[in-house]
């Protein structure tokens, strides 16, 4: 089987996108022969603003159904492949919507919401982002995580500090994730992962999605795709060929006035980072070149089987097991 006969069979999932939606997003999907992909529809919004993001979210679900759909199961992502459209699973990438109101999370989880990322890099009432001193899962978080067990959505603690993943990770029944994220033993930077980190959820049982986001790999700006695919190697020797998957945090189509309200504490406070040029790496700059990521591993010796785990099989598995379904 050739590497474009493989992307092609295969179940291709994108762990994490926070890219522009629109049907130029979803064309390039399909491009890329995506199944799935997670889509991030709340980062910094309350409960109102991001109920009202979801209905846009379905409203544009709708008007382009000849290449989307929706998935609340991992049947719907088979469904998806069967069909030959792309399943968009929504995701936060914050507990903020959640409010103080512990009856939110089955709202979310009944509106269609899959994955939830506990904190977005700073405080909230769950715990602790990534850029800040980390005091841990609140009484609150520790609600909300058995919340989040009972109704099936998976925790994911991308941006989440140190203390308060580990505190997630030891209290969830459930598998966790870093959806989206990269080892600091390639680069030293406050949102990527130890060694020490990448091994401990994967002890416990969770997952790892493996990022390409450019400022955070070891040669930024100038990485190439074969950078990207030495980062999920490094990843995949620690955590083992079943814990890892793809989570590339595609932005494609945003402008600087979107990265100016990620990188701002709630959208408009106080500034957290910057990320300064954004340009993904070469070989995988847009969605639609996706397949190139499946010859890349083959190049470098990865197997079929391992290349078909990393690119969605492993997603599949562990959503089944976090969904119920």
């Amino acid at each position: 089987m050739t590497a474009a006969e493989l992307h092609q069979d295969a179940i291709v999932i994108d762990g994490l996108i926070i890219a522009k939606w629109n049907r130029e997003l979803f064309e390039d999907m399909r491009k890329g022969g995506l199944t799935a992909a997670s889509c991030t529809v709340s980062v910094w919004e309350g409960f109102q603003a991001t109920v009202n993001n979801i209905a846009e979210t379905n409203k544009l679900l709708r008007e382009n159904n000849d290449l989307v759909i929706p998935v609340r199961t991992t049947a719907d992502i088979h469904a998806a492949k069967a069909a030959g459209k792309t399943g968009i699973i929504m995701s936060f990438q914050n507990a903020h919507a959640f409010e103080d109101q512990l009856g939110y999370v089955e709202i979310f989880k009944n509106l269609g919401v899959g994955i939830v990322q506990m904190c977005y890099n700073t405080q909230n009432l769950v715990g602790t982002g990534c850029y800040e001193r980390d005091g841990g899962l609140s009484g609150f978080g520790h609600e909300v995580v058995a919340e989040m067990n009972r109704v099936g959505i998976m925790c994911d603690l991308s941006h989440v500090g140190s203390k308060t993943s580990e505190e997630v990770i030891l209290a969830s029944k459930k598998p966790v994730c870093y959806s989206h994220c990269l080892p600091s033993g390639l680069k030293e930077h406050p949102r990527n992962k130890s060694d020490e980190e990448l091994k401990f959820i994967a002890d416990h049982g969770g997952f790892v999605g493996v990022t390409m986001f450019a400022p955070f790999l070891k040669k930024g700006i100038d990485s190439t795709i074969d950078d990207y695919a030495e980062a999920i190697e490094y990843v995949m020797n620690i955590v083992g060929e079943d814990a890892i998957g793809i989570g590339t945090d595609f932005t494609q189509g945003h402008d600087q006035t979107f990265f100016e309200w990620l990188t701002h504490d709630k959208g408009y406070a106080r500034r957290l980072t910057r990320f300064g040029k954004i340009v993904n790496p070469l070989g995988i700059r847009t969605i639609g070149e996706f397949p190139n990521l499946t010859e890349t591993l083959l190049k470098r010796g990865m197997t079929e089987a391992q290349v078909r785990k990393i690119m969605g099989e492993n997603w599949v598995r562990v959503l089944k097991d976090v969904w119920g379904a």
